[in-house]
């Protein structure tokens, strides 16, 4: 367990964490937000990177593996030699690194680049081989950032899978802005915008903010919407283009059974 206390990071009279309090149990969790929400800097500020200006943070020992949304690479050396030095900075005893190096790079599709240069690997390679020294030694937490980045869709599933694998062996992480990464995937979701944690639930807890508030509208009447509403997505059915709008307010068309994807729009917007 993870006990996040009122936590607060500033930097100078920027507040990026603003009295965030939260417990991360055994399991996957999403952190949600959009982009500059805070997300990294409270990954950040839980691998210990930070120093918080307020609260505490409580669990997680030395046992962390991290992500960060920005990973580079020494390009001179090979794959193996790579998670041979993040092995080493884990404290992993040289006789069992051979085997937890094989085993995480397995994890992640790239046994056959073993002894690859990292200057040969692209973009996601890489990406994937972040995720893999993240998980070297089963880390009690591991945290991701931005985890699916560059990953084409056939390797979203096998991280999706690698992370369910994890369910019941420790914290699992997933800071993202990418409600699909964590809608299927988490069995809890935390919701950050402006430094602040807004809501927290499960996906379906979540799609159900938005009950009540999900319109269909004809594109003729977007004259007739009225109060604050948000236009989500412009949509052609038989011909004919719709909204999909969101609002508190009572707007025009028929109001239609919300997705976890406009729960979490409701829930930054306010409505």
């Amino acid at each position: 367990m993870v006990k996040l206390q009122e936590c607060t990071k500033r930097f100078h009279k920027r507040i990026a964490v603003d009295h965030l309090s939260a417990t991360l149990d055994t399991g996957i969790i999403g952190l949600l937000g959009p982009n500059g929400a805070g997300k990294t800097t409270l990954l950040r500020c839980i691998c210990g990177i930070y120093k918080l200006n307020g609260g505490s943070i409580q669990g997680g020992g030395e046992s962390v593996g991290y992500l960060p949304q920005q990973f580079g690479m020494f390009k001179s050396l090979s794959v193996y030699q790579m998670m041979e030095y993040f092995a080493t900075l884990k404290k992993i005893p040289k006789p069992a690194q051979k085997a937890e190096i094989e085993r995480c790079v397995e994890l992640v599709n790239l046994s056959d680049r073993l002894r690859s240069r990292i200057s040969t690997l692209s973009g996601g390679m890489i990406r994937r081989l972040g995720i893999a020294q993240a998980l070297l030694g089963n880390p009690e937490v591991v945290l991701f950032d931005e985890p699916t980045a560059g990953l084409d869709p056939e390797e979203r599933v096998r991280f999706k899978n690698v992370v369910a694998s994890r369910r019941h062996q420790g914290i699992t992480l997933i800071s993202t802005h990418i409600v699909s990464d964590v809608e299927a995937a988490c069995d809890e979701i935390l919701i950050m915008s402006e430094g602040k944690l807004v809501t927290v639930g499960t996906s379906q807890q979540i799609a159900q903010m938005a009950q009540g508030k999900v319109y269909i509208v004809s594109e003729n009447q977007e004259d007739d919407l009225r109060g604050d509403f948000f236009v989500k997505d412009r949509v052609e059915e038989e011909g004919m283009n719709y909204l999909r709008v969101l609002s508190s307010d009572p707007q025009p068309g028929k109001l239609q059974e919300p997705t976890m994807e406009d729960g979490y729009l409701c829930a930054i917007k306010g409505y």
